[in-house]
């Protein structure tokens, strides 16, 4: 916390050589505190400032974490088994956020109950607004590291395209 005490406690450091940050996260149903903590030496590893902001994390949380962090990426992780269900849900309340409308969000590890989950799961949380699925057992780290070394160039791209066209829709009006 700053001196001034009005910094919030979740936001990391930001270091010279920073990427910027990378929120990571389960959801509210899972407790799994592991796979965070992997997650997060890995993402810091490939030069990003993360919030980790834990287990049994409220969507409401979420989305409030996400909207006050701006973050680069948002990373959720899932090992109970519920990701799909729970990854379904929070995606449409943190894509309904104007300003994460263009961030990069992923999510992985296990995804069903039964594993092995059929591609349609996959396919599902992509329609639904996820850029990157990783299911345990398909996707390997090598995967989501070459996700995290392109994805926020592209959410840099999307969002000032988004800005653009927002710009040009109010100039013609005005």
């Amino acid at each position: 916390m700053s001196e001034s005490g009005s910094e919030s406690e979740l936001e990391p450091p930001q270091n010279e050589a920073s990427k910027g940050t990378v929120v990571v996260t389960t959801m509210a149903s899972d407790s799994h505190t592991w796979n965070l903590v992997f997650l997060q030496l890995l993402i810091e590893e490939l030069g990003y400032d993360v919030v980790n902001l834990g287990p049994c994390v409220p969507d409401d949380l979420l989305v409030r974490e996400c909207r006050d962090i701006a973050p680069e990426m948002v990373v959720i992780s899932s090992v109970n088994g519920h990701g799909y269900q729970d990854g379904m849900r929070v995606i449409s309340r943190l894509r309904a956020v104007d300003d994460l409308a263009a961030t990069p969000m992923v999510i992985g590890g296990k995804l069903g109950i039964a594993g092995g989950e059929d591609a349609a799961h996959i396919e599902e949380l992509m329609a639904a607004g996820f850029d990157g699925v990783f299911q345990d057992g398909v996707s390997g780290v090598a995967d989501f590291r070459k996700f995290i070394e392109t994805a926020p160039a592209k959410g840099r791209e999307l969002a000032a395209a988004s800005e653009r066209r927002r710009l040009s829709a109010a100039n013609a009006s005005g």
